[in-house]
């Protein structure tokens, strides 16, 4: 367990050092503002380059990036033009779900789930990236749909906010971009985010040795990832897995999903796949079925995700009301078009 569990911990920390030190770098908030700039005043426009960048930043640093430090940069962005903040709040959060499939290190159920697949012979990319891509298709069509009306709207453009640390900014940026590759390269994740880490926070050091505190370290994030595992453990060896594989079957790879969105919805994303995992592990189709269930079909309750409990948290400080009805209504509509959308995918390839 310890063997498991260490380097998924090790790379949380690391990356979120990563994205906290970018944002106070002012790397997102200029990347916000230079597509406001590029969409020339066209919502549409913008709300396309916004999905651009949710999803790269998804993709290479984890949902509670692109959910929690992409989300006030957009939605503050959209007081200022004068834009309604819902669709760029559903935009960051749905996409924080929606475009973790792809890399292993886009979320933490990838991360855990490597496990099997190496234990499988099977390379991740090689089966999510069909699934992936579905995923933040539909997606992107159902906001589209959904925000319309938003989508017509019209905007002044607005400045380039400066940048107060050039050092800080492109050294930032370019640890942000290096993340990619260096996840992509086959090397164990943890030593390429703990050494962009280490890096930044060489970095800040000397630039900006006041922003290094303590609280950049996620230590309830980390505490409750030790105790889902400690408790899912337990039930596990008290017959949890005999009753998950009665409902889930073993041979429909969309009732897979479906229970494991069911769960996630019901009790969270990451116990969901914990406790779900010896259901799914016979086969890597039925590994990422699982994960298309627990990371793409979460958007029902607010607490499907801890990415999403971090999301409304934001919306509120940014005084952007989120009911929960209002989550609920959409997420009816987009996640029973996802989830089958990926598993077709899935069982495309």
């Amino acid at each position: 367990m310890v063997e498991r569990i260490a380097p998924v911990l090790v790379f949380l920390i690391a990356v979120t050092v990563i994205a906290e030190l970018a944002d106070q770098a002012k790397v997102f908030d200029v990347a916000a503002r230079e597509a406001a700039h590029l969409a020339r005043g066209r919502v549409w426009r913008l709300w396309l380059l916004v999905v651009a960048l949710a999803t790269g930043l998804t993709i290479v640093l984890s949902l509670d990036t692109c959910a929690v430090l992409l989300t006030p940069v957009v939605l503050s962005m959209a007081r200022q033009l004068n834009i309604p903040p819902k669709l760029f709040a559903f935009t960051t959060v749905w996409l924080a779900g929606t475009a973790s499939l792809l890399l292993p290190v886009s979320n933490l159920t990838n991360l855990l789930a490597l496990h099997q697949f190496r234990q499988l012979d099977t390379s991740f990319i090689s089966v999510s990236w069909r699934p992936a891509i579905a995923s933040i298709l539909i997606t992107v069509v159902v906001l589209a749909a959904l925000f319309h009306r938003d989508l017509r709207r019209t905007y002044a453009v607005p400045p380039t906010p400066p940048v107060e640390d050039k050092v800080l900014f492109w050294g930032a940026a370019g640890v942000c971009v290096l993340m990619g590759p260096a996840f992509v390269s086959g090397v164990e994740v943890a030593w390429p985010a703990s050494i962009g880490a280490i890096a930044l926070v060489i970095l800040f050091a000397i630039r900006r040795r006041s922003v290094l505190r303590w609280s950049l370290i996620p230590y309830k994030l980390v505490i409750t990832v030790v105790v889902l595992f400690t408790v899912v453990g337990f039930l596990s060896d008290h017959g949890l897995e005999d009753l998950l594989r009665r409902i889930a079957g073993t041979t429909s790879e969309l009732r897979l999903s479906a229970t494991a969105a069911v769960g996630a919805n019901l009790f969270d994303n990451l116990p969901a796949y914990l406790a779900m995992e010896p259901v799914a592990s016979s086969s890597p189709h039925r590994m990422m079925a699982l994960l298309i269930g627990v990371n793409c079909g979460c958007m029902l309750t607010l607490w499907g995700s801890l990415a999403t409990l971090l999301w409304r948290a934001r919306c509120d400080a940014a005084r952007v009301d989120i009911s929960w009805w209002s989550f609920l209504w959409r997420g009816l509509i987009l996640t029973p078009l996802v989830v089958a959308g990926a598993v077709l995918a899935l069982n495309g390839s």
